[in-house]
């Protein structure tokens, strides 16, 4: 599982090192894509094929389905870490997000977030404030199995 938050560098062609407890996550393949919140996601490939398969189950008709389509899978490439732990994360997607020197690499379970510094700050500020998370998650139970 991609747990825990990491300050990493991402360099001039675009290489970002992978934390190393991250890494052999991504031995069976791996893809990289736009996220939905002004980051990236890189996905398992397992876990990118389940997203797919859902992705399309989706009617073609519906014109959100056809905008969730593309920002995932028009921005969607396969990556693999190279041999100092390293993945390539294209111009484009650096581009959309961002992405400069720094980064932060952030697990969500089954895949990880790459954030600009700036942009992953304004997150921790949203979920520190207590009163607005009492209201935000109130409605999900996490005390009891469904």
């Amino acid at each position: 599982m991609f747990l825990g938050q990491f300050q990493h560098s991402i360099d001039d062609k675009g290489r970002l090192m992978v934390p190393a407890r991250f890494r052999e996550l991504l031995e069976g393949g791996a893809y990289i894509t736009q996220g939905f919140d002004k980051c990236l996601m890189v996905l398992t490939e397992t876990y990118f094929k389940e997203v797919y398969d859902r992705i399309n189950a989706m009617n073609l008709a519906d014109p959100t389905a056809r905008l969730l389509r593309r920002l995932i899978l028009s921005n969607a490439y396969p990556v693999e870490v190279d041999k100092v732990g390293r993945i390539l994360v294209p111009a484009n997607l650096r581009q959309a997000v961002g992405l400069e020197s720094e980064t932060m690499v952030a697990g969500q379970g089954e895949y990880f977030e790459i954030w600009t510094p700036t942009d992953w700050a304004g997150q921790m500020a949203q979920i520190s404030d207590t009163e607005a998370n009492n209201q935000r998650f109130s409605t999900l139970n996490l005390s009891s199995k469904p």
